[in-house]
């Protein structure tokens, strides 16, 4: 399964990081765009590896972080966040239902809904995911310093399409105000 699909389409008022009008005469951002290939091999790679003894893959990952984040998701909300088709994400829930990672609810008001949560087992999977994650992160925002996580943020949800990006930054708000914190303090 792709990592991506998108079906939007570049847009063309976006300036290169030169203050240059980005467009066909243009210079592509080469440094930007191989960087952030390689930060996400990397990003991803430690998690990789985790999964990959579980015979799982990204598109598990993404699941898994999701349903975690976001007890109660329904499917349809879930393919929304994803993008992927129906079918994809079939597969992929089906394997982790199977092994005890998610369970599937009916909704309490409708029982067309199907409403996924996290096992206690997947819970200490996505947990441990996002650890291996959360460690690169700490140690470039200690070397950026005072102020960095903040440029990281905005930079981030300025890479996310502008008629998506108000809808992801409240579901990220929304999914931090309602998970419960562990005991030690760790997000």
């Amino acid at each position: 399964m792709a990592d991506v699909s998108l079906t939007t389409r570049p847009d063309p008022h976006v300036t290169a990081t030169r203050g240059e009008q980005a467009g066909p005469a243009a210079e592509p951002s080469w440094d930007l765009i191989e960087l952030l290939f390689f930060a996400y091999r990397d990003f991803v790679g430690d998690p990789d590896e985790v999964l990959a003894k579980l015979g799982f893959g990204r598109a598990h990952h993404r699941v898994l972080h999701f349903v975690n984040r976001n007890p109660g998701i329904k499917v349809a909300d879930l393919l929304d966040v994803l993008k992927i088709t129906k079918q994809s994400l079939g597969r992929v829930l089906k394997q982790l239902i199977d092994d005890g990672y998610v369970a599937q609810r009916e909704g309490e008001h409708d029982r067309r809904q199907r409403l996924l949560y996290v096992t206690p087992a997947g819970e200490a999977l996505a947990m441990q995911l996002a650890g291996l994650q959360t460690a690169r992160i700490s140690r470039v925002l200690g070397e950026l310093g005072p102020g960095g996580r903040e440029v990281v943020r905005r930079f981030l949800a300025g890479m996310i399409d502008a008629g998506d990006r108000d809808r992801v930054l409240r579901m990220v708000a929304r999914a931090d105000r309602t998970r419960p914190r562990r005991r030690d303090g760790a997000p």
